[in-house]
C-alpha cells in the first residue's frame, strides 16, 4: 500500500481527495493511516490549507523521491513477471488439498 501511495504522490503535491480517487478500493482509514506512517518516516510532507473544509496536501520529501528508481525497478519486475506469478499461484491452488485444508502460505513467518 505504501508503495502505491508513494508512486501516486510523485512528482507533485497531491490533495488527499485526489489520492483517494487514484486508489479505488482503498478505504479512507487505510489511506489516512498509510500517509500518517509515511509522514512520520520522513517520506511524505503534509500541508493543511485553512479552508472550510480543510484541504490537505501531500508531497514526497527528498527522501521519498530517492525511492523513485528502486520503485520503478520493482514495478518493471512486477509487470514483466505477473503472468509467471499468476501461473505459480494457480498451480499451487490446483495441487493444494481441498478447501479448508490448504497449506499455510508462510505469511507471518519470521525465519526468512
Amino acid at each position: 500500500m505504501a508503495v502505491k501511495v508513494l508512486a501516486e504522490a510523485h512528482p507533485h503535491e497531491v490533495r488527499f481527495a485526489e489520492l483517494r480517487r487514484r486508489m479505488p478500493g482503498v478505504s479512507h482509514k487505510m489511506l489516512s493511516a498509510t500517509l500518517q506512517s509515511l509522514t512520520r518516516d520522513g517520506l511524505v510532507t503534509r500541508r493543511v490549507e485553512a479552508t472550510v473544509p480543510p484541504r490537505v496536501h501531500y508531497a514526497l520529501t527528498d527522501l521519498g523521491m530517492s525511492l523513485e528508481r528502486p520503485l520503478a525497478q520493482l514495478r518493471a519486475w512486477a509487470e514483466s513477471n505477473m503472468a509467471a506469478v499468476d501461473r505459480a499461484g494457480a498451480a499451487w491452488d490446483e495441487a493444494a488439498p481441498a478447501a479448508g485444508q490448504r497449506q499455510s502460505t508462510g505469511a507471518g513467518r519470521t525465519d526468512r
